[in-house]
């Protein structure tokens, strides 16, 4: 269901799903903060912000490598650490449970193995991937805390998290769709560019964490326009190569992480990989507020 209501500032139409009633929003039109009404056309209730003077916010440095250490100090913030650390531990102790499956016929006996462990991988992905977008957007409107999880019924839950692996895969496709032409073209002429491919693939790489930032914010997958990513990006450049280099480390991290497999290791070795997967996490989380503090700080710049 879509609630429609008007900006209480420049009278906007703007259009939320039912769910996201009660968050904090932005109209696009006029860059007024509110609150999302319970339904259709109840005024919004404007937000205040601390700084409205077309400048960014200070602090943002601060924000992101001090401030950020409170996150995993902070009682109410259990939970929702407790929720991550489960995600990881079915990646880690399920990913590679297979479950054979018979089945008796008439003539023959049926046997197929379900891959039971990639799907669980790709569910705690989504949990994962849906719950980094709930921290973005959360400290975006200048939440200190950890998001908390209102989970809701199973098929619901398993909809929304491959709704979100969906999303995410668009955004990385959006940003390195120069490459993948590149790559194609080359491939077809039978040319070999291979430093200007790879210049193009981490430059896609280098532009994503503003693609998460306008899904995340926007909500809607049209907000993927060049002059929404490029623009915030050269205005911003030394905040937003923080943000960036702290998501790119991340990402090489978890890739390292996958390639080295321990199959019957010793209790010692599966221990201390365990433990380095949940240390990723807090990369992740400090990353994915570098991504909400980026917003918070430098809305000015920001074309949307």
């Amino acid at each position: 269901m879509t609630i429609k209501f008007n900006c209480p500032k420049c009278n906007a139409l703007i259009a939320f799903d039912s769910k996201h009633a009660g968050k904090h929003a932005r109209c696009q039109s006029c860059g007024q903060i509110l609150i999302i009404p319970s339904k259709d056309d109840e005024k919004p209730k404007k937000i205040k912000t601390k700084f409205d003077t077309g400048e960014p916010l200070p602090g943002f440095y601060r924000a992101v490598f001090i401030e950020s250490w409170k996150i995993f100090t902070t009682r109410n913030n259990a939970t929702p650490l407790v929720f991550v650390a489960g995600l990881v531990c079915i990646k880690f102790f399920l990913g590679r449970l297979r479950v054979t499956i018979i089945v008796p016929l008439f003539i023959a006996v049926l046997e197929f193995c379900l891959p039971l462990g990639i799907i669980l991988t790709i569910l705690s992905w989504g949990g994962l991937v849906w719950y980094y977008m709930q921290i973005i957007y959360s400290t975006a409107f200048e939440a200190e805390e950890l998001p908390q999880i209102h989970l809701e019924s199973l098929p619901g839950l398993i909809w929304n998290l491959l709704k979100v692996m969906y999303i995410f895969f668009i955004m990385l496709f959006v940003v390195e769709l120069p490459y993948i032409i590149a790559a194609v073209i080359t491939r077809k002429i039978g040319v070999e560019w291979p430093v200007f491919l790879t210049i193009l693939k981490f430059g896609g790489l280098f532009f994503f964490p503003m693609a998460i930032l306008t899904v995340a914010i926007g909500k809607d997958l049209t907000m993927l326009r060049p002059d929404y990513i490029l623009i915030p990006v050269f205005r911003a450049f030394k905040p937003y190569l923080v943000v960036a280099a702290l998501l790119i480390t991340f990402g090489v991290l978890v890739l390292e992480m996958q390639s080295h497999q321990y199959e019957h290791a010793p209790l010692s070795i599966s221990a201390g990989k365990l433990t380095l997967n949940l240390a990723l996490q807090v990369i992740a989380i400090i990353a994915m507020r570098s991504i909400g503090l980026f917003y918070r700080h430098y809305t000015c710049h920001l074309p949307w």
